[in-house]
């Protein structure tokens, strides 16, 4: 039999996102990101991604889906608040969707709005 999670106090949840996850907020019972994308070929990317993650992580987040952003909420229905799954899933989701590389053999996306797919923070 799997152990219980603990549940987050909304203050508890507000000292680990501005921490670990400063772009994630805490409303209405889930902790929530809104990513900003270049169009529908963006959103649909980073939605596939997310959901690759969440099934690999067996642990589902509520979508929204727009032409332009995706927004990803996240609790761990079962213990009904914010546990350690819904800060590890989210942290999961941050590392690859905003991954870009470093090392100077993958070039990266070219900075040109036609090839730009998701808006990172650094983007204007």
């Amino acid at each position: 039999m799997k152990e219980a999670l603990s549940v987050y106090s909304p203050e508890e949840i507000g000292q680990k996102l501005a921490a670990e996850l400063p772009h994630w907020y805490y409303e209405e019972g889930w902790i929530r990101r809104k990513y900003k994308t270049s169009g529908w070929k963006g959103t649909l990317m980073l939605v596939n991604t997310i959901g690759h993650l969440a099934e690999v992580a067996w642990h589902h987040p509520d979508l929204t889906v727009s032409y332009a952003f995706v927004i990803v909420k996240l609790m761990t229905h079962s213990a009904k608040g914010i546990t350690d799954k819904d800060f590890l899933l989210a942290k999961q989701i941050e590392s690859v969707v905003l991954w870009r590389p470093t090392d100077g053999i993958l070039e990266g996306t070219p900075d040109d709005p036609r090839f730009k797919y998701i808006k990172y923070e650094t983007d204007s």
